[in-house]
C-alpha cells in the first residue's frame, strides 16, 4: 500500500484527499478536470445553484454519454461482424476458383 499517492481533488468546492495508484493519477486528474469544467457550463447555462442539483445533472449527461458509447461500440461491432463475414465469403469464393 506504500506504493500509492496521495492525491487531492477538487469536484464543485470539496477537496476529495485520495489515495491512488501512480498510473490512476491522470486520469484521476483529467477527470475532476472534465467534471469542473461541465459544472461551470451547467452553472451558467441554467439558474441552478444547488452544487447537488449541478453534479447530478454532470453525472445524467456522463451516463448518457457513456450509454451512447456502448451502443454505438455495439453497433460497430455488428457493421464489422457483417463486414468479415462478407470479406471471408469473397475469400472462400476465390479460392474454390483455384
Amino acid at each position: 500500500m506504500s506504493d500509492l499517492l496521495k492525491i487531492k481533488l477538487t469536484i464543485a468546492d470539496r477537496v476529495y484527499p485520495l489515495s491512488v495508484a501512480p498510473e490512476q493519477e491522470e486520469a484521476l486528474r483529467a477527470s475532476a478536470k472534465k467534471i469542473e469544467a461541465m459544472i461551470k457550463q451547467l452553472e451558467q447555462s441554467y439558474a441552478v445553484r444547488d452544487k447537488q442539483d449541478v453534479l447530478a445533472m454532470c453525472a445524467l449527461q456522463y451516463a448518457t454519454q457513456m450509454e451512447q458509447n456502448r451502443k454505438n461500440e455495439k453497433e460497430s461491432t455488428v457493421i464489422d461482424k457483417a463486414t468479415l463475414n462478407h470479406l471471408n465469403g469473397m475469400i472462400d469464393e476465390h479460392m474454390a476458383a483455384f
